[in-house]
């Protein structure tokens, strides 16, 4: 059980490393279009989006990392006062009742809406944009399964631990 949550962190945590650099070409663009724009009097729409996809990438592919190395917002009524025992408890309930369940339904109920961007190859956003919505509403599928990934590894991790405290 170790093995496979380490095996499925690692998908996670190696996404996080690409979205490092992702971040700095972000801004690196953000910079170009500063530029462009206020120094040279030059405006490109694309460019402009390239910053949204890149935006939306970086929060949508990063929630799976996130998760990793335990950066989430945590609403800490109980949690912090509980046992070590009965923290994994509420992690064991909170990703496998709260957590896997509605990433299953956004993935159902997203997935004709992707579907369908991609058979028609959408277009976009705004004239003289970047040809490829249907790849940024990809990204909502995608953040569903890294997010899976890692709350599948969270309650092996959750398990484990459980039997440690046992023992």
């Amino acid at each position: 059980m170790e093995k496979l949550a380490g095996a499925l962190e690692r998908v996670n945590d190696w996404i996080g490393n690409i979205l490092c650099w992702a971040a700095l070409l972000m801004l690196l663009l953000q910079f170009a279009i500063v530029l462009l724009r206020y120094v040279f009097g030059y405006s490109y729409i694309f460019l402009d989006e390239g910053v949204l996809y890149f935006h939306a990438a970086l929060f949508m592919l990063g929630a799976g990392y996130t998760f990793l190395v335990n950066a989430h917002v945590r609403v800490d009524i109980f949690y912090a006062k509980a046992s070590e025992r009965s923290q994994a408890w509420i992690d064991l309930f909170g990703h496998f009742f709260l957590l896997t369940p509605a990433l299953i339904v956004l993935i159902w109920f997203s997935w004709p809406y992707v579907r369908g961007s991609w058979a028609i190859w959408e277009g976009p956003i705004s004239v003289g944009g970047i040809p490829a919505s249907f790849l940024l509403k990809s990204l909502i599928p995608a953040y569903c399964v890294l997010l899976l990934i890692q709350g599948v590894a969270a309650i092996f991790r959750d398990i484990q631990k459980l039997k440690g405290l046992s023992a």
